[in-house]
């Protein structure tokens, strides 16, 4: 090799060690940009990792409570649904009660025709109430023309008699007038009477319970105490029994 081109060589040698190193540099840069790129890829991808497992298990804990409160709810409502349209408390069977022996309650209600009666218009007389459902039913209309038939004869054992419902005065007079009664017929829609004499309570018919007047009669004697008391009376034959028991009270 000539001098000449020794010293070429050796002027353009530092150039390529020059060119190496930079080339070494970059590539050095590089891997720590991708290096950090991908810590940073990395710690971005494990922070949503984390979020989204955050929010998995919110969604879960939210899908979790409404399933409890739906489960609680879903408890409850079988009990509100079983006393829905029921009273709070339950129904007396009885309101009041009768004691043979004992004052009967005084009472001051319109009769038929539109004049008022009471206990004391009945003062030393016997007399003989009997309470029936509804007017102008079969079982009332029987027990009340019975009654009417045997009028005469209960004047004649100084007792008087007197029908007692819940019905309106107008639907008294229509009952009275329709098969001819000769009984006054007391009305007590504010039921007073009804409870005081314990003749309204509990009933069934067909499966189903309800408050009404249950079919009773009562007797007082001529001092106004209770003689005799007939519940949940059978409708034949009744008023010939009460007028015998009457007869010697």
């Amino acid at each position: 090799m000539s001098k000449k081109t020794r010293k070429k060589s050796s002027k353009s040698s530092p150039t390529a060690g020059s060119g190496k190193t930079k080339s070494s540099e970059r590539v050095a840069t590089r891997a720590a940009a991708s290096s950090a790129a991908g810590k940073s890829g990395r710690k971005t991808t494990a922070k949503r990792g984390a979020t989204k497992a955050a929010a998995t298990k919110r969604t879960s804990a939210a899908s979790t409570s409404k399933r409890a409160g739906a489960k609680t709810a879903s408890a409850i409502k079988p009990a509100a649904s079983a006393t829905k349209g029921k009273p709070a408390t339950a129904p007396v069977r009885m309101v009041g009660t009768l004691t043979e022996g004992k004052p009967a309650p005084a009472f001051s209600l319109p009769r038929d025709g539109g004049q008022l009666v009471s206990l004391a218009t009945y003062a030393g007389r016997k007399l003989v109430i009997f309470f029936y459902p509804r007017a102008d039913t079969p079982g009332c209309t029987l027990e009340a023309v019975a009654f009417s038939r045997l009028a005469d004869a209960f004047a004649a054992a100084q007792t008087a008699v007197l029908g007692v419902s819940a019905d309106p005065v107008t639907a008294q007079e229509a009952f009275r007038d329709k098969h001819e009664l000769t009984v006054p017929l007391v009305s007590d829609e504010t039921l007073g009477m009804l409870k005081a004499y314990g003749v309204w309570g509990e009933k069934s018919m067909y499966g189903k319970t309800f408050m009404g007047i249950i079919r009773t009669t009562v007797l007082l004697d001529a001092s106004g105490k209770v003689a005799k008391v007939w519940r949940n009376v059978r409708v034949d034959g009744h008023a010939d029994e009460v007028l015998a028991a009457a007869r010697v009270a």
